[in-house]
């Protein structure tokens, strides 16, 4: 061949399998997939059936009044990024543990804050909530912490603990102890054993998917809203009714 020549090549012809599917995962995900900024305070905050007021707290601080005007509280979370600001997947299992601590005991946010600087300091793990050891020893001697400082009677600590264990059932952990996937509540009144959706960095961008073969539930209930039938929508993903009518269920719910 002469130097500087280019061969003959057949041309190039797209074929759809060469495209790679947003709700597919890898098989080796990103070691930090999971402390990328991807979610707005708005998505998170419907993910998590939280209110947008109560997780921007818990992420940027608050200010509260003061004899000489107002001071400022820091934020429980470390948020993913500041500007423009956004929450990582770790951000989303830090705010769905505080969702049991906080929100379904209404407890003062100082004690809160006590409990977790005693747990970084005295068990010498840092970001407890984002830890398995939440599920062992840990998580005992954390709550039972957290008890006192919010003076929680033994029978109101038995309670936090079965409702602090429901939330962490919904939490999968890798073998590095670190959360790879969140199954969320799908609304106040479902079922708590039901884990229909699920939420990975690694599948749909970090998106809530149909766990069974991982279909966005905002694409399901968008061609609800457009007119088509549960059962249309149900045959060409391969789905039961039932999967169908939670994924529109948690992408209404309010």
């Amino acid at each position: 061949m002469q130097a500087g020549h280019v061969p003959n090549l057949p041309p190039f012809r797209y074929n759809a399998k060469m495209s790679v599917s947003p709700s597919k995962p890898t098989r080796k995900p990103a070691a930090n997939s999971r402390d990328l900024a991807a979610y707005t305070f708005a998505e998170a905050a419907r993910y998590l059936r939280l209110p947008q007021a109560t997780l921007r707290s818990w992420l940027l601080g608050r200010q509260y009044p003061t004899a000489d005007g107002s001071g400022q509280f820091p934020p429980l979370i470390r948020l993913a990024s500041p500007r423009p600001p956004l929450l990582s997947f770790a951000n989303l299992i830090e705010a769905h543990v505080l969702r049991s601590l906080r929100t379904e005991h209404g407890v003062p946010v100082k004690a809160l804050r006590s409990a977790l600087a005693f747990a970084e300091k005295s068990l010498g793990i840092d970001r407890l909530l984002l830890r398995r050891e939440l599920c062992t020893g840990a998580g005992k001697v954390f709550l039972e912490r957290y008890g006192e400082l919010i003076e929680l009677t033994a029978s109101g600590q038995l309670a936090m603990r079965q409702l602090f264990d429901e939330h962490l059932k919904r939490v999968e952990w890798d073998s590095s102890k670190l959360p790879v996937r969140l199954y969320p509540f799908v609304s106040a009144a479902a079922p708590r054993a039901e884990h229909p959706i699920v939420i990975d960095p690694r599948i749909a961008f970090g998106r809530p998917v149909v766990v069974r073969n991982s279909i966005s539930t905002s694409a399901i209930a968008e061609r609800i809203d457009a007119g088509e039938s549960v059962e249309d929508v149900a045959a060409d993903y391969d789905l039961g009714r039932s999967e169908i009518e939670q994924a529109i269920l948690y992408e209404r719910a309010a």
